[in-house]
Formats: structure tokens, C-alpha cells, sequence
């Protein structure tokens, strides 16, 4: 029972950011609401299998530790820019997604020679980009939502504003868990005020009690050679992410991650992202709020994260309730998206915070040149217009810019450093970020 209970508080802590992804994509694809439900029960369903392979394991798969899986936030802006091309569309997002999961999975031994070229100020100055990337999503949300005629409205603003007090005011007045889940506490409490002006149309949530993910719902997958260069990249992010976030957890459970266990671990990061290709849903990687959350807790089984598995599977079998979800307001979603987006960004400025700039200047060269090209799609997104069609899905996206800008920003400044040094940076690292 007590197991249970903090397994579902593994769950409520991580359900906001784990169903927005999929209505960023869905919505900002044009998708019908009933299309974009089906993605979020699908992302529910496939984060449930891909925790039970992390946390459970599968023989040479799986860390077999207290982890949460969710849809990486990094994966966004590529994947709208893959599914906003008519010659791709949602199966060429799938298509790249498949590749870059099977990618992971055979590049999952090399990782620990990687960790070098990602350093904090490499992996810093992504994770800033990325929450820069994802906060013109929710201000947009908090107006109304793109191409609704009454966007700006004052009304939408004010529930945004309130949406956006309410979960300041869990965070600072609040404990334990109440705090920890004041985002979708937020949310909640958002959308009966949204309902009590009319806002919320229920009839979205005319969907049946519970059925099946079916595979390929969305038709066969799509392959591209640039789009799926274009994952696979990122899935080198994701995975550098997570081996911090392994090698932060070891240290907070007191157990030992070596070059095995961690390959186990980064391995069902590439296995729950090709479930995720197959199960129309996204790339996954473990959520860093859960690793907070076991410090707090102090509970350390793995058995707890099983469980919240277990939960987030079932969940996704209940398409009522993923419905529900993408019948939230724009606004609503709107107020908490500029928390959780911004709380990206500034875990990445958190994570440039450990970063030496006094005695190395050449650092502020990188952070300073990477996030000029990773603004370049935002604040003038027909610039890369003249280059080929074909490279648009990576010119597109400032997170590929970014990291394509501080890798090679670094090595030409910084060269190369050891791997011993670069595990340890990649401990504080996740430190920074789930602190």
C-alpha cells in the first residue's frame, strides 16, 4: 500500500510535463482534438512500458533503478519542424523517431566516449535553448493559442495569470508533495475556473472508458535521411542527459553505476524511444523531477518506480482521460507552460552556473555564439529560406543549431577533455538540474 501510494506520487509529480509534449505536437500540427487525445494516451501507455523496462529491466536492458521515463522536451521543436513539412508529416516523424531509438540502442557502448564533447557548458547552453525554444509555446498558450481569433483576450491572459499564482503559491507556501506536484495542482484548479467561464467544452471527453494503442495508428512510418540524422542527434543529447541523471541518482540511492549498468540504462532509452515510434509517441528519456523526488523522499526501491509504471500503462488505456487533457484551455496550459518551460531554461542557466568563465573567457564565446544560432528560427524563422529543402528540418530547429554550434565552439576552444573528468561533470550536472 505504501509503495503504492508514493508510486503514484512518482506519477502526479511527473504528469504535466509528460503529457505536454504530446500536445504541443499535436496542436501545433493541426491535429483534431480527438487525434491529439490519442497522443496522449499513447505517450502515457509507452512512458509506462518504457519505465517498466528501465526500472524492471529487461536481460541488457534497463538500469534497473528507481526511474521515471517521459518524452524529452529536447526532441519538440525538431519533431514540429519533421511534421510541419507536408512531405513528411507524422509518419516521417515516426519513421525518424524508429531510427534514432535503434541508433540509441547500438550507440548506447560508445556514449561514455561522447561525454567529453558535451561538457556543462555544451549541455548548459542546450538545456537554456531548449527552455528559450519551448517558452514562445506557452506564452502563446497563455494568449489563447495561435489562430484563435479572440487571441490576447484579456480573459485568457487573466487565467493564465491566475493559473500561473496559484502554482507560485503552492511552491512557496506549500510542502512535500503538494509542492512538488503544484503544476498540475495548477492546471486543475485552472481549468474549473476556465469551466466556471464557459472555456472547457466537456464533449471533447466523449471518448469510450478504455481501449487498446494500437501500433502504426497513424499509418506506416515515413523514413528520411535528414530527419533521421536529425533525431539521432538528438538522441545524443538525450542520452548524455541521462547518463548524469544515472550517475546523480547512484549517489543519491548509494548504489554502484558502472560502464555495464550505465550502458543497460542508456540502451532502454533507445528501446522505449523505438516503442515510442511504434506507439505513435516520441523519444524518452528518464524525468529529472523523479530523481529529485527520490532524494526528498528518501525511498530508494526500485519497486516504486515499477509500480508508477504499471499506473502510467493503465492510464494510457483510458482514453476519457486523455480526452479530458486535451480539452484543458489553451490559457490554462498556458500559465503552467511558462513555469515549465521557463524551469527548463533555467536549469540550464543553473548548469552554466558551474561553468568557470573568470579564468576561461573562451566559454562565454561558446555559450554567446551557440545561443545566437539556436534564436535564429525563433526571431527570424524565413532566414535559412534559400537553403535547400532538405536540410530545413535541421536548420529549423535552434536546439540543433545550438548544439551542432557549442560542440564545435568547444573543441575549438576547450579541445578535448578525458572521459574520468567528463562522468564527474556529467554527476554535477544532473545535481544542477534536479536541485
Amino acid at each position: 500500500m505504501a509503495l503504492g501510494l508514493l508510486a503514484l506520487q512518482h506519477v502526479l509529480v511527473m504528469y504535466a510535463g509528460a503529457v505536454a509534449v504530446p500536445l504541443i505536437v499535436g496542436r501545433a500540427l493541426g491535429l483534431p482534438p480527438e487525434q491529439v487525445a490519442l497522443l496522449v494516451s499513447a505517450d502515457l501507455f509507452a512512458c509506462g512500458l518504457a519505465t517498466l523496462i528501465q526500472s524492471w529491466g529487461l536481460p541488457g536492458i534497463g538500469i534497473r533503478m528507481p526511474v521515471m521515463m517521459g518524452v524529452t522536451f529536447a526532441a519538440v521543436t525538431p519533431m514540429i519542424a519533421l511534421g510541419t513539412n507536408p512531405a513528411l508529416g507524422l509518419p516521417g516523424i515516426y519513421g525518424a523517431v524508429l531510427v534514432a531509438g535503434l541508433f540509441a540502442l547500438l550507440a548506447a557502448p560508445l556514449v561514455g566516449r561522447l561525454l567529453p564533447l558535451f561538457p556543462p557548458v555544451v549541455t548548459g547552453t542546450v538545456i537554456l535553448v531548449i527552455g528559450i525554444s519551448l517558452m514562445r509555446v506557452g506564452v502563446n498558450w497563455a494568449a489563447g493559442g495561435l489562430g484563435n481569433p479572440r487571441y490576447g483576450a484579456l480573459l485568457y491572459l487573466g487565467l493564465a495569470l491566475f493559473v500561473l499564482l496559484v502554482i507560485l503559491g503552492l511552491t512557496r507556501y506549500a510542502r512535500g508533495f503538494v509542492a512538488s506536484a503544484s503544476v498540475l495542482i495548477g492546471i486543475v484548479v485552472g481549468m474549473a475556473a476556465a469551466g466556471a467561464f464557459g472555456l472547457v467544452d466537456l464533449s471533447r471527453a466523449a471518448a469510450p472508458w478504455f481501449d487498446v494503442v494500437r501500433p502504426f495508428a497513424f499509418g506506416a512510418p515515413r523514413f528520411d535521411l535528414v530527419a533521421s540524422l536529425t533525431l539521432c542527434l538528438v538522441m545524443v543529447v538525450v542520452m548524455i542527459e541521462s547518463t548524469g541523471m544515472f550517475l546523480a541518482l547512484a549517489e543519491i540511492t548509494g548504489e554502484t553505476v558502472d560502464e555495464a549498468r550505465l550502458i543497460r540504462g542508456l540502451r532502454a532509452d533507445g528501446l522505449g524511444t523505438v516503442l515510442g515510434g511504434v506507439f505513435n509517441t516520441f523519444p524518452y528519456t528518464a524525468f529529472s523531477q523523479n530523481i529529485g523526488l527520490v532524494g526528498v523522499t528518501g525511498v530508494r526501491s526500485r519497486w516504486v518506480a515499477v509500480i508508477g509504471g504499471v499506473v502510467m500503462l493503465v492510464l494510457g488505456l483510458i482514453p476519457k482521460l486523455a480526452a479530458l487533457v486535451e480539452a484543458v484551455p489553451p490559457c490554462v496550459l498556458g500559465g503552467a507552460g511558462l513555469v515549465m518551460f521557463g524551469m527548463v531554461a533555467a536549469t540550464g542557466t543553473r548548469i552554466l552556473g558551474t561553468v568557470d568563465f573568470a579564468a576561461n573567457r573562451n566559454n562565454l564565446f561558446i555559450v554567446a555564439v551557440s545561443v545566437g544560432f539556436g534564436l535564429i528560427p525563433l526571431v527570424a524563422p524565413a532566414f535559412f529560406k534559400q537553403m535547400p529543402d532538405v536540410l530545413h528540418p535541421l536548420l529549423e530547429s535552434g536546439i540543433l543549431l545550438a548544439a551542432l554550434s557549442a560542440v564545435s565552439l568547444n573543441l575549438f576552444f576547450n579541445g578535448l577533455g578525458g572521459r574520468a573528468g567528463a562522468r564527474a561533470a556529467a554527476a554535477r550536472l544532473a545535481h544542477a538540474a534536479e536541485a
